[in-house]
């Protein structure tokens, strides 16, 4: 009998998996990457022209067993044309015997690994007692970025800063909604971030953003923007200043939040405190004094994916949810 692939949409994805879903998968995967039982490849760059590219990021989880690639794309101007300016398809395979399990939308679990993996970090990083968070950007990452801090943060108010006119009233209008705190659309960066507990910062900049002096003592920073080499949202003083996490080394040193201090030598790869695993394992300690600034630096992993891809196929096989394809002829 010849193999079936499942279909999954970014409809069915979003039926099967919520936050703390996705909250509890990812904290499992940084346990299983720092104890290494998982496989990630370096992400593979296709650059194309007018600052677009695709990325290939394949990675293998021992348990459960399961592996699969996500291939991803960045088109900058794809908005003025009515199409998102990232998408992302991943395949999930049977790593025994290499069948398909299956084929479906990145897009949405790639926004709910990464929400959730930055918000891991903020609880093993930030101040139990964070009640305010700034928002540095608010594109299609920053509703779930947000709502995945209230899953484990009492939070009292969200600051919202965006590049376009507008931008921020119209997303503080939206998420009213969806999270009971006081919404504050903002003006500026600056006054985004200052006082701010928790700052996420999620912008394509490739020049400093958030100021050293704009940040208080006991912040934490959940620098999720930066994703490719040349690309920079924070002050290379914060991080001089800050206990500086990472989900992956190589990943970060590559094209993370510190790779251009790396390159400018403002900052150095032996002052990387730690992995998000090595705090959740007790390898490394995590804030250890109040008014301490921690930096989580997320680059996103492929293992992510993969986790929450196979966690998705479990449960579309225990719901009977997406369409089944046969692909292959024996």
């Amino acid at each position: 009998m010849s193999p079936k692939t499942r279909i999954l949409t970014q409809r069915d994805i979003a039926r099967l998996v919520d936050l703390p879903t996705a909250i509890r998968v990812i904290r499992s995967v940084f346990i299983a990457t720092a104890r290494g039982d998982t496989r990630m490849p370096p992400k593979l760059y296709l650059p194309l022209s007018r600052d677009s590219d695709f990325r290939a990021m394949p990675a293998a989880l021992r348990r459960p067993a399961a592996c699969g690639i996500k291939w991803v794309n960045v088109h900058p101007a794809n908005p003025a044309k009515g199409l998102p300016s990232i998408m992302a398809i991943i395949v999930l395979n049977d790593p025994a015997t290499g069948v398909p399990l299956a084929v479906m939308d990145g897009l949405l679990i790639t926004k709910l690994r990464t929400a959730a993996a930055a918000a891991v970090a903020a609880k093993a990083l930030a101040r139990s007692n964070s009640r305010v968070v700034g928002l540095v950007g608010c594109g299609g990452q920053a509703d779930a970025q947000v709502l995945a801090l209230a899953e484990l943060f009492d939070l009292d108010e969200v600051r919202v800063w965006g590049r376009a006119q507008g931008e921020a009233e119209r997303f503080c209008a939206r998420l009213r909604r969806r999270l009971r705190v006081r919404w504050s659309p903002v003006a500026g960066i600056k006054a985004c971030v200052t006082d701010a507990d928790l700052i996420v910062t999620m912008t394509p900049s490739r020049r400093p953003l958030v100021m050293r002096q704009w940040v208080k003592s006991g912040a934490h920073i959940n620098a999720v923007g930066a994703d490719a080499p040349g690309k920079q949202e924070l002050d290379p003083a914060i991080l001089r200043d800050a206990l500086v996490v990472v989900d992956d080394h190589r990943q970060a040193i590559h094209g993370g939040e510190i790779n251009v201090p790396i390159s400018k030598k403002q900052f150095s790869p032996k002052q990387i405190h730690a992995t998000v695993g090595d705090l959740l394992l007790g390898r490394k300690p995590g804030r250890t004094r109040s008014d301490q600034i921690t930096v989580f630096d997320s680059t996103g992993l492929a293992t992510h994916d993969v986790a929450l891809a196979h966690e998705s196929y479990r449960l579309a096989l225990k719901s009977r949810l997406g369409k089944l394809v046969q692909i292959f002829q024996r």
